[in-house]
């Protein structure tokens, strides 16, 4: 058996370690006794029970001295202290240092059996609270941020900076860069990390529905409210609120976001109480907010609330060097998931996907390398693999290499270089000849060190 099922008890009187095996005894437990309070460390160290019971009388160290030792040790073991009847000063010692509990001698067999299992089934949420947090450490930490290039990497170093802090978050970029991703990685790197964390999109909701979803209503507040609800704001307290889509929040809601920015409080829709939350807020957009301010169609005073600090995630064509890593992330992933054995892509798949524009952003290549999962036969994804519009962007730029013998990175530069003295290094005509943006072609350039001929 495991350690969650091991308990310890230590007290020098023999006939009550016999008493206590036996009523364990029924308990599907493994049962450790000693009577030598110097052994009782030495007995945790190497057994590592998750309850210990210890006589607060012991010869050479008392049970408080063993309990410290142990607590010193890791914090998240149960300890009881027995005491005498009467010795109430030796019970509240005890709890002032860290026991979980203490019983009084004679002990009542009853009450020592619920004590018990109260601590084994509290011991029984600890750890799958920790195991859950650690599938969600996976699930949502840094190890699902894929990318090499400079930008990402800045993202990275914002991440680890702001995490431990309650400012406010604004995440910009386009759809599919992966913003979400970003409100993930701040909440799950935070001390909030085990409290609640609500997501909202904003542009799912109606204007007639958004107040009541982020501050929740009374019954009877408007005709359809037949029950009291519960808004978002209140159901993330203490923990993180993450707003999706924040531009497109109405004028009217916008007040209110900034009340309970500034004052921490909000009432619900047809209510009279004030409610106080302690609420980390972290927002996202694909819109520009600050041409919004001045438009007039987002308020100022809520902007510069919320871009407290500005996360910036560039599109996928501005930072090319990533797309390769995504794409083996992705094909590993689903190869995984289908259970399928493909062991590597073709180089001129590899030389569609990293010219293309990417309008879609990581989503879209993550989609697009799903799909051509899913379509290939072999153990080599090619070019026939991928989504027809993918192919039909490639077959502009008029691609005929195959080139086998050829790194890819050799390929690729091969291309370029090949296309820009074409155009005579007309880079307009070059990236338009490619299918990329000028942007993605001066970063290739410059990736690849082709410098126009003096």
């Amino acid at each position: 058996m495991g350690c969650q099922n091991t308990v310890l008890i230590v007290d020098d009187d023999e006939r009550l370690l016999e008493m206590m095996e036996e009523m364990l005894s029924g308990k599907n437990l493994r049962i450790l006794t000693t009577s030598d309070s110097l052994e009782a460390f030495e007995l945790y160290l190497t057994e590592k029970p998750c309850v210990v019971f210890c006589d607060y009388v012991m010869p050479n160290m008392n049970g408080i001295e063993i309990m410290q030792k142990i607590l010193q040790h890791n914090p998240q073991v149960a300890v009881v202290i027995f005491t005498g009847a009467g010795t109430v000063t030796n019970a509240v010692e005890a709890m002032k240092k860290g026991a979980y509990d203490y019983i009084t001698k004679p002990m009542d067999i009853a009450k020592m059996s619920v004590l018990i299992d109260r601590i084994l089934e509290t011991q029984a949420i600890r750890q799958e609270k920790e195991v859950l947090q650690q599938q969600l450490d996976q699930l949502y930490g840094f190890e699902n941020f894929v990318g090499n290039s400079e930008q990402i990497q800045h993202v990275f170093q914002q991440i680890q900076r702001v995490a431990s802090s309650d400012s406010t978050v604004l995440i910009s970029g386009e759809s599919g860069t992966g913003k979400e991703l970003v409100a993930n990685a701040i909440h799950y790197s935070s001390s909030r990390k085990g409290k609640s964390f609500i997501k909202v999109n904003c542009a799912a909701l109606s204007e007639n529905l958004i107040e009541s979803e982020l501050f929740g209503h009374e019954k009877g507040a408007f005709t359809s409210a037949i029950s009291k609800r519960i808004g978002r704001f209140e159901l993330a307290n203490n923990g993180t609120l993450f707003l999706d889509e924040i531009g497109d929040i109405p004028p009217s809601t916008q007040i209110k976001l900034l009340r309970v920015l500034e004052a921490k409080e909000f009432e619900r829709l047809g209510g009279n109480d004030t409610i106080k939350v302690d609420v980390r807020l972290l927002t996202a957009t694909n819109k520009n907010l600050h041409k919004a301010v001045k438009d007039g169609t987002f308020r100022e005073d809520l902007y510069f609330r919320l871009n407290v600090i500005n996360i910036h995630i560039a599109p996928l064509r501005e930072r090319p060097s990533d797309i390769s890593l995504l794409v083996h992330y992705f094909l590993e992933k689903y190869t995984s998931q289908m259970n399928k054995r493909i062991h590597r892509i073709s180089n001129n798949a590899m030389l569609i996907l990293e010219s293309y524009n990417w309008p879609g952003n990581v989503r879209e290549l993550e989609n697009a390398i799903e799909r051509a999962v899913v379509y290939c036969q072999g153990n080599v994804l090619t070019e026939e693999d991928l989504p027809p519009n993918i192919k039909a962007e490639a077959e502009g730029v008029k691609l005929t290499l195959n080139l086998p013998s050829y790194s890819l990175y050799g390929a690729e530069k091969l291309l370029i270089e090949k296309v820009v003295k074409q155009s005579n290094w007309n880079l307009k005509q070059a990236a338009a000849t490619l299918g990329i943006s000028r942007g993605t072609l001066y970063s290739k350039l410059d990736k690849y060190k082709i410098k126009k001929p003096k």
